[in-house]
């Protein structure tokens, strides 16, 4: 009676290779999510910008003949009724009330710990600048002090944020399909495949937020983005590929003979049960 060996189950074909899609969900849901905070965020933009542009090109009010619409930069006297300093939210808000004279006195806060704030006193004459009648700074002798919610800083720094969320979200979608493209076969992920991307990514976000904040040239502050991101991105390929060309390298080892004198490590091999016992009854 002859007896039939049993197949050896890691002789066996392994199963075809399957994409993990449920590696890419998550990044590609958080990636859509930050590209749509970036839309709705440039949707709001263009009237800001436009704001900060027209501040930017207006002109003392002395140099206009016939100024309309309140177009030109005003100044005008006024005395310090009184000056607040407040903690809120983990911030300081600084307020001061000033009397024009003819009119009722009113209320400004002023951006930051600047120099007008920490010198005024309640009864000094201070100068007040104004643009289309909302007040944008306070002027003491030589010092001036801007207005929180002066027009221009707003805008690029909404700008900034825009960008650095779309470019943000842009690697995180980028992210999602590479996952998509991985087997579970794959070896596992080393640190270099995290890292580099990172990398690449914060580069390009302090590209596009430094650019938006130095740049008034709308469509330079893009031009200068796209570029950014199209040169970390790319160097960040490279980079992988080629820690990923190394990380694969086939390591070849040649057995030496011991020569004379050494003892030598004997060597054996297991061998399965059936084996041992013949096939025959």
């Amino acid at each position: 009676m002859t007896r039939a060996c049993t197949p050896d189950p890691s002789a066996a074909p392994p199963p075809p290779a399957r994409r993990d899609m449920r590696s890419a969900i998550a990044p590609g849901a958080l990636g859509a999510v930050l590209i749509l905070a970036a839309a709705v965020l440039f949707v709001t933009l263009p009237g800001k910008l436009a704001e900060a542009h027209d501040f930017r090109a207006a002109r003392s009010c002395e140099d206009v003949a016939a100024p309309e619409n309140g177009d030109c930069l005003a100044t005008w006297p006024a005395a310090v009724v009184a000056k607040e300093s407040r903690r809120e939210k983990k911030s300081d808000t600084r307020l001061v009330t000033v009397d024009p004279g003819d009119g009722p006195p009113f209320e400004v806060e002023l951006r930051g710990a600047g120099s007008v704030f920490g010198e005024l006193e309640p009864g000094d004459r201070v100068t007040v600048h104004s643009w289309r009648g909302t007040v944008w700074a306070l002027g003491l002798g030589e010092l001036r002090q801007d207005v929180r919610g002066k027009p221009g800083p707003g805008a690029a720094a909404r700008l900034a944020v825009a960008l650095a969320l779309l470019v943000v979200g842009a690697a995180f979608v980028r992210g999602a399909f590479w996952w998509s493209l991985r087997h579970t076969r794959d070896p596992a992920v080393h640190a270099w495949q995290s890292w580099v991307p990172f990398a690449a990514t914060s580069a390009a976000v302090g590209v596009a937020i430094t650019s938006a904040l130095t740049v008034d040239d709308v469509p330079l502050v893009l031009l200068i983005t796209a570029a950014g991101c199209a040169v970390a991105w790319s160097a960040s390929a490279l980079l992988t590929r080629l820690l990923g060309r190394r990380a694969t390298d086939v390591v070849t080892l040649e057995p030496k003979t011991l020569t004379a004198g050494r003892s030598s490590v004997p060597s054996w091999r297991a061998r399965s049960p059936t084996a041992s016992r013949g096939t025959t009854t």
